[in-house]
């Protein structure tokens, strides 16, 4: 972004922002298009669009029989620094009713479908008072449905909630467990009620497996060829033909799971495993890190109250 764009207004920008995506990933808009989403008037409108053609004349063409702006064949963003995922994932919201087309930036979206996936009910009451508790520093009663063998009926339990973390399908919050003595996950859609409220018993920063971050690094798999591998090294944004990945240590056994990671991925055909664990013995030790009890005992919680 130039200098003049970076004196604008953050409306301005905001307008002029949408002026370009709408010129780069649709070929063009007009004054409506900007009315209907911004909510301004006309003359406001055909300022931006002006304003526009000030910053950037080479962008932007006018054409009067159809009364609608192009972009010209020598167009070259000034304001956005264009990303496919963006625009993706406004399609995949679309698709999943997260928003509608008319609050997203696609006027002209192209004929498209995503895979219909379960959607986890999450109570809305369940989260919101999840929420203020990891906000103001509370414990929080939950009524939890744990789905282990030795605890096969729902039961009310305490938690310090100090995160919540998407593990690509699902919802959970991190938070100390007053019944087992230890940090955990718990699934949001299993919290069926909260009820009371008293002071955390631990801090964030105890939770030395959440706080901790390992590093995940991926190569295409050795049983490709040449090219398969220089395409797999693409798709996967790698760099040097690996891709180096940070995440939390109470994440790591979900990103291996979604990534169908198990230190035995080379064995499987490199046609259904597309890449690999370039750091193995490292990622072993953190998952073991990652699953062994970390339990606290009298003497921590003593101190963490005191302090």
């Amino acid at each position: 972004m130039g200098k003049e764009a970076a004196e604008l207004s953050w409306g301005v920008e905001q307008r002029l922002e949408f002026i370009e995506f709408r010129l780069f990933w649709e070929g063009g808009l007009n004054r409506a298009d900007i009315t209907r989403y911004f909510g301004v008037s006309v003359p406001q409108a055909s300022k931006d669009l002006s304003q526009y053609q000030a910053l950037a004349a080479d962008n932007i063409v006018y054409d009067r029989s159809e009364k609608r702006y192009f972009a010209s064949k020598n167009f070259a963003p000034r304001f956005l620094k264009p990303d496919p995922d963006r625009y993706l994932s406004q399609l995949r919201m679309i698709a999943e009713g997260a928003v509608s087309q008319e609050e997203s930036w696609l006027a002209r979206p192209p004929s498209f479908e995503t895979l219909p996936m379960p959607r986890r009910h999450v109570d809305p009451e369940v989260l919101r008072t999840t929420l203020a508790a990891i906000r103001e520093k509370q414990s929080l009663e939950i009524r939890y449905q744990s789905l282990s063998g030795n605890r096969p009926q729902a039961t009310w339990r305490w938690i310090s909630p100090h995160a919540i973390a998407y593990d690509g399908q699902r919802w959970h919050v991190r938070a100390f467990c007053h019944l087992d003595r230890g940090f955990k996950d718990f699934l949001l859609p299993r919290v069926l009620k909260t009820r009371a409220t008293a002071p955390a018993e631990l801090r964030p920063d105890q939770d030395t497996i959440w706080n901790e971050i390992v590093n995940v690094s991926l190569k295409p798999h050795p049983g490709l060829s040449d090219e398969q591998k220089h395409v797999v090294a693409q798709d996967f944004g790698m760099k040097g033909g690996h891709l180096e990945m940070k995440v939390r240590l109470a994440l790591l056994y979900y990103l291996l799971k979604r990534l169908n990671l198990d230190f035995e991925e080379e064995k499987r055909p490199a046609r259904e495993q597309h890449v690999v664990l370039a750091n193995p013995d490292r990622v072993r030790q953190a998952l073991r890190r990652a699953q062994a009890p970390a339990l606290v005992d009298p003497v921590t919680q003593a101190a963490s109250k005191a302090g």
